[in-house]
């Protein structure tokens, strides 16, 4: 749908929390931490090591990604994987 989603690296971060996907992982959905030298630090939704991604391989998460992702984190923290 998105492609490779290329952006220009002068891009504006988001606010912190914002879910973002990182199209050089798989789509794999993070939550926004900050910023680290030219890299985007995002960090799992249900938790878990933070990664960082060129703002270049960021899009905004779809709402039916969001909703995934938000979903598997109650799950895991119903099971007592996560706070």
């Amino acid at each position: 749908m998105y492609g490779e989603n290329l952006r220009p690296n002068n891009q504006e971060p988001p606010v912190p929390g914002t879910l973002l996907v990182d199209t050089s992982r798989a789509d794999r959905v993070g939550e926004f931490r900050g910023v680290a030298g030219p890299y985007w630090s995002l960090r799992p939704v249900g938790g878990g090591a933070e990664w960082e991604v060129e703002p270049r391989h960021v899009r905004p998460a779809l709402l039916i990604e969001q909703l995934r992702a938000r979903t598997a984190r109650l799950n895991a923290r119903s099971r007592g994987e996560v706070l």
